[in-house]
């Protein structure tokens, strides 16, 4: 069994930030189901949020990201990065990040929705694959050992603490233990778990289930976040920076709806807001064969091309118009959880030896709504922290060997996969799950809706190591890793059923039509599941609020 100080399970922006945080004499190895500059973090497009502006400070980004969350968001933490954000922004420039610039020759900020002042930097519509490629050069050129195209099945948890990982290697097949001091997770969101998502495939929150299997609580998942604007029938986004950059959403009539919604902000309202807008203008019949548009043709061909190159040519490859000449027809897709395994804000997850950052992880900077162009602060400023809190942890570790308690559970695991036979195929269960959770966990929620949702979920959950795949090899079995992603999916997708139907009220991007009103009083608090026998147990611990009082 290979042995290292500290394993970090995922490579994207916060696995390789956390990576490169770490002090060079331990070593560190990484371990990703994908090349690294595939991992989703490539897709990020409209910028990362950072008080760099004279006029603008930490205290009024922290503000605004607290009232964004409807003040669910723990106030230290949300201290904490927009504190460090400034130093995190220069410290990428210095790893030859290049962003965008002003006339000055500054790093260029635009306006983003829910922010009092235009502090999102970024690299035209690219900012994720500027960022992530830049600290790929820099893992390279510190020669650490990544794994590429392995997929972790289980956490090894021994004596209360975690030593290591359990991994099919998908290129040559076979299960292995990889020892390690210390394991960091860092493995994306969970948005495949809707039918229409802004996700990558690879987006099966599977840190989030590794931990959760292993016993750390998961905290606030029923806050799915849909972001406005993606692709009718694709799903592909649509930055927030289309609007910044000055885009209008308009109805069948060609209104600016948003006058009615959020006369002040408009198309600059937080994510929540303006996709409860979208929702409700299709729902009234005021749409656009089940979208709404956004126009950007007013901003002129050369500011298209010069701030949105990306989004032009998306929006001519995958829906056949040219925003230069037509507006695109958008409407709200499942984007980003809020809620994930739950940390300290130094990334801790309650099991020794274990830690985790980036999306899959809660520490709760979000709250219930996430401002567009904080994610991928989060992961680049909690990702540093968490690599430099599992390097102290790893210096009071004694290596040591493992027993193949869990080598055993996995091989049996897996090896009942590959012995189903008529079934149904993963590919199946997946397009079920995903359009039950669409259809009854959207935008718009209620109790029917949701119970309807569980029953699927639950019935899901109970079939899913019973899926069938057809692919009876070792080498590269793409279908045997999907069926291991669907039980992944499916018990987060309980959690995030579960904890839905019992917050009684509306919340950012938790709408309940029969609960429509925000409640302080019984609600402003954070809900944890932990796995039972019998699905996610729900408790509650309150929200820490240190600067702002709820308003």
């Amino acid at each position: 069994m290979k042995l290292h100080d500290l394993l970090i399970v995922g490579a994207g922006l916060a696995g390789m930030r956390a990576a490169l945080a770490c002090p060079s004499h331990l070593d560190v190895a990484l371990i990703s189901k994908v090349h690294p500059v595939r991992s989703h973090s490539v897709a990020a497009q409209g910028g990362i949020n950072a008080a760099l502006g004279e006029n603008d400070s930490w205290e009024a980004h922290a503000f605004d990201t607290t009232k964004g969350g409807l003040y669910l968001g723990d106030q230290d933490a949300i201290e904490r990065m927009c504190r460090e954000a400034p130093s995190d922004i220069h410290d990428l420039e210095r790893m030859g990040v290049i962003f965008s610039r002003d006339a000055q020759g500054r790093i260029a900020q635009r306006p983003f929705g829910g922010a009092g002042f235009p502090r999102t930097c970024y690299a035209a519509d690219r900012t994720g694959h500027a960022i992530l490629h830049a600290l790929y050069e820099q893992l390279m050129k510190r020669r650490f050992l990544v794994y590429e195209e392995w997929y972790v099945t289980a956490l090894i948890v021994e004596d209360g603490a975690c030593r290591g990982v359990v991994a099919w290697d998908l290129l040559h097949g076979g299960l292995h233990a990889i020892g390690a001091k210390a394991v960091v997770l860092a493995t994306g969101g969970s948005g495949r778990a809707f039918l229409t998502s802004t996700n990558a495939v690879i987006n099966t929150g599977d840190g989030m289930a590794l931990a959760y299997r292993a016993g750390a609580p998961l905290e606030d998942m029923e806050f799915v976040q849909f972001h406005p604007t993606t692709l009718k029938d694709t799903g592909i986004l649509i930055t927030e920076g289309a609007r910044g950059e000055g885009g209008y959403l308009l109805n069948t009539y060609g209104d600016r709806f948003m006058k009615r919604y959020a006369p002040e902000q408009m198309e600059l309202a937080t994510r929540s807001t303006v996709s409860l807008a979208i929702g409700q203008e299709i729902l009234e019949g005021r749409g656009v064969d089940g979208c709404v548009l956004l126009d950007l043709r007013h901003l002129g061909r050369q500011r298209i091309l010069e701030r949105l190159p990306q989004i032009r040519q998306l929006a001519i490859e995958f829906a056949g118009i040219d925003p230069v000449e037509s507006p695109i027809p958008v409407r709200p897709g499942a984007h980003y959880q809020m809620g994930g395994i739950r940390t300290s804000i130094w990334r801790e997850t309650g099991i020794p030896g274990l830690f985790a950052a980036g999306e899959c992880a809660c520490v709760s900077v979000h709250g219930a709504n996430r401002l567009g162009g904080n994610s991928l602060l989060e992961a680049v400023v909690f990702g540093r922290r968490t690599g430099q809190r599992a390097a102290e942890y790893t210096r009071s570790v004694v290596p040591r060997a493992v027993s193949d308690v869990t080598m055993k559970g996995e091989r049996a695991r897996i090896t009942q996969l590959l012995a189903n036979q008529d079934r149904p195929r993963p590919w199946q269960l997946r397009e079920e799950l995903g359009t039950t959770m669409s259809l009854n966990l959207g935008i718009f929620r209620t109790q029917q809706s949701m119970q309807e949702a569980l029953a699927t979920v639950r019935s899901l959950k109970l079939r899913a190591p019973g899926v069938t795949v057809a692919d009876k090899g070792s080498v590269y079995n793409s279908e045997l890793i999907q069926a291991l992603e669907m039980t992944a999916l499916a018990d987060l997708a309980e959690t995030i059923v579960a904890a839905a139907l019992a917050r009684e009220e509306s919340r950012g991007a938790h709408y309940r039509a029969d609960y429509p009103i925000r409640d302080d009083t019984g609600w402003l608090k954070h809900t944890l599941a932990r796995r039972t026998d019998d699905g996610p147990a729900l408790s509650y611990e309150p929200v820490r609020i240190t600067w702002f009082t709820p308003k």
